[in-house]
């Protein structure tokens, strides 16, 4: 254990210090303290187990019974001597969070005593409830047994005295109820596909790895400011509030300097993730006011998704400490910035090479352009799939605002590369290209010439942008599981890699030229996917016209974006990558449509408390005042002189009566449609009923609050305002 020192950081509001335990050594000497990684499986772990289990992750090979008892014992060991008490599998249910349940490491010795003790059993396998997640109708209420099995590919981590097991968890009859499995199932999926086509271009390649990127975007509010807020509590976001006179319109929060008490959560946080192995490197102020971004350095994509949610968990806690409450909300607050979580996304091979990174040869960039054009492919082919896997109650408020791209998916390309796809589209021939030498290995320079890394600038109205050896798909969710995302853009690209493979394999077989065949086969994808590449202002309204003229997925209701699942082109393509079943894929759809009508039904009913409960009666008591006001002046004037005094307390008396009764009005309709929505049991058409019919409701109920908020006295408001919650001090 290193000795910690402490620095005490004096909050500017004058509170209480709040202390952060500093290292006294670098960070990379406790970075991963808290991971069973490598270096202390080789500590823990007899060598020729340490030698089996690293070669079961590397070449993805199932662990034999003795092994997983060998690897268990040197776990728990290593988990006591960290002060481990307990140990939990931890898996990520369709809920969108994470799930654990706790069992210490005691069983009976015989002599009316414990004894500390983990078996390989007990380590690799589960059976937690499984009646208690949402499965979408996979298991019935009464059938409970679940299983969670170990992901020897994502380390063990210990959080407070807890030895943590990432997991999937499945029901009894073998589908998957998590976020996790299919993830798995994509990646495996898209390293097959990916290696056959990058073996055209070099055979020794034996594994193409997934890499993931995730910035995360987030609020933070004071803890007392946030309790006096229903709304932020129950649903995350508030339901009602105007806008501040000053927001984010003099752009000065962006890379601004950063609060002393905001930088003292950050320095914690960072320690608190470095321990557990997540890379954070960037922290900085985001364009709204109290909004925030944390970003690591890229992992392999599980692994990063493991580190997302967990990250996400511990900024809760660390936040806790510092008097603070994280919102990782959307859309927390009307009238600025939203939050996301772009995912830098990209492809790589076991010897080194970025699929997505510009070479510095010709041979190089044709095997650059021929991925690039596969994902461009299956973009296009499944681009309303892929709006779907980010789409949810909570994002549909930040999608198609000047903060986040619209809700229409469409590929940033650059002008450089741009220019380069279309002259190999425009080319008539494989001649055309200038492919020299008896065995075609070069080709033309001015063709396809040497491409920069960071060619042009980057767009941030496009949901889906080549960033240079990556793509950046800015459309994800700050609240949501990375994986759903990740699902749906693996198993596409990998069933469109090997759909190219397949086609160029036949036309060698053929007695075609290799490169010729592949050449030709990525000019007809580019040609194919020309719909997709956008450039311009994705804000525009001329560009939702233009989608729609195109072909591309436009609509804009949640709900209905979830049919794209169940489209035969999806299914089939989910099927034929084996990342989900039919059935998972309709289990998936009803638990979307489940969730999006509870979280709508749950905002509509503090959305009526509220209003009800906290805002009419404030009205009222200040309506009561000005009448009162009226009253006395018309006591001591008279005439004209009375009326043109009180004029204004009249207009205001009014205004308010009438904002008080469309709000009485507002809510008993909204109830009514809640109500009537409730009673339907077709869990889509009930998603439905709450988009079409609640929702609109909600916005004209907070519409006539917040009018009344810039109308009643200050001091009789029920509320904390925006004012107050958004500048921390």
């Amino acid at each position: 254990m290193s000795n910690l020192r402490f620095k005490s950081v004096e909050e500017a509001s004058g509170r209480k210090a709040v202390k952060v335990a500093l290292p006294d050594e670098r960070a990379d000497r406790y970075y991963a303290k808290q991971v069973f990684n490598r270096a202390k499986m080789f500590e823990y772990l007899p060598r020729e187990t340490y030698e089996a289990f690293v070669k079961a992750i590397d070449e993805r090979l199932p662990l034999s019974r003795q092994l997983a008892d060998s690897v268990a014992e040197g776990m728990k060991r290593w988990a006591l001597d960290n002060g481990a008490r307990h140990y939990t599998h931890w898996f990520h249910p369709l809920t969108g969070s994470t799930a654990e349940k706790h069992d210490a490491f005691i069983e009976h010795d015989g002599k009316g005593g414990v004894i500390e003790r983990f078996s390989g059993k007990l380590l690799v396998q589960q059976e937690p409830d499984a009646s208690s997640f949402p499965s979408g109708g996979i298991r019935n209420t009464f059938e409970a047994r679940g299983y969670s099995a170990w992901d020897i590919s994502s380390p063990a981590f210990i959080v407070d005295n807890t030895l943590c097991i990432p997991t999937v968890f499945i029901s009894y009859t073998g589908e998957s109820l998590d976020y996790k499995t299919p993830l798995l199932r994509a990646l495996n999926s898209v390293d097959r596909a990916a290696t056959r086509v990058v073996n055209f271009f070099n055979p020794e390649v034996r594994h193409v790895s997934c890499y993931l990127g995730w910035e995360q975007e987030y609020f933070l509010v004071d803890e007392a400011l946030y309790a006096a807020r229903p709304d932020l509590v129950m649903t995350g976001r508030t339901l009602m509030g105007h806008e501040s006179a000053k927001n984010q319109q003099l752009e000065d929060h962006y890379f601004g300097s950063i609060p002393s008490r905001v930088e003292a959560f950050m320095l914690d946080l960072e320690i608190e993730a470095h321990k557990l192995g997540i890379p954070a490197k960037t922290r900085h102020n985001e364009v709204a006011p109290n909004q925030f971004e944390l970003a690591p350095i890229y992992e392999e994509c599980n692994l990063a998704n493991d580190h997302n949610l967990l990250l996400m968990s511990v900024m809760e806690e660390v936040a806790r400490r510092h008097n603070f409450r994280v919102l990782l909300h959307e859309k927390p607050f009307a009238g600025i910035n939203g939050s996301g979580k772009h995912n830098n996304w990209s492809l790589g091979t076991d010897t080194g090479v970025i699929l997505f990174g510009p070479g510095k040869t010709p041979g190089d960039n044709l095997r650059f352009v021929t991925f690039v054009a596969n994902v461009m492919a299956a973009v296009h082919r499944h681009n309303g799939l892929l709006k779907a896997s980010i789409i949810n109650a909570t994002n549909a408020h930040r999608l198609g605002a000047n903060e986040a791209p619209p809700a229409i998916i469409s590929m940033f390309l650059g002008s450089q590369l741009s220019g380069v796809l279309d002259r190999i589209a425009a080319s008539d021939s494989t001649e055309a290209l200038n492919m020299g030498g008896k065995e075609h290995r070069n080709i033309d320079v001015a063709q396809i010439p040497e491409i920069l890394v960071d060619n042009t600038d980057r767009n941030r109205t496009s949901p889906f942008a080549f960033t240079g050896n990556r793509f950046e798909y800015r459309a994800v969710g700050s609240s949501a599981n990375n994986a759903s995302a990740m699902i749906a853009l693996n198993a596409a690209v990998a069933d469109q890699l090997n759909m190219f493979a397949d086609a160029v394999e036949s036309r060698v077989a053929a007695g075609e030229d290799k490169n010729s065949a592949i050449l030709d086969e990525v000019r007809r994808l580019i040609v194919t996917s020309k719909d997709i590449h956008f450039d311009g202002n994705g804000y525009s309204g001329e560009w939702k016209e233009e989608a729609a003229r195109r072909g591309l997925d436009v609509e804009t209701s949640a709900p209905l974006m979830y049919d794209a699942y169940t489209r035969p082109e999806s299914v089939a393509m989910f099927e034929r990558t084996g990342v989900l079943s039919f059935k998972e894929i309709e289990a998936r759809n009803e638990v979307k449509w489940e969730m999006y009508s509870k979280k709508l039904q749950i905002e509509s009913r503090v959305l009526g408390d509220l209003a009800v409960n906290h805002i009419i009666p404030a009205a009222v008591r200040y309506q009561s005042l000005l009448l009162d006001n009226v009253y006395k002046i018309r006591q001591l004037f008279k005439g004209e002189k009375a009326d043109r005094i009180s004029a204004q307390d009249m207009s205001n008396i009014e205004e308010i009566a009438d904002n008080i009764s469309a709000i009485k009005s507002g809510v008993e309709k909204m109830v009514k449609e809640r109500h009537k929505a409730n009673r339907m049991t077709d869990e889509r058409s009930k998603a439905i009923a709450y988009h079409d019919a609640v929702a609109p409701l909600m916005e004209d109920i907070r519409a006539r609050i917040d009018s009344l908020e810039l109308m009643v006295d200050n001091e009789i408001w029920p509320l904390p305002k925006y004012r107050e919650l958004l500048f921390i001090r």
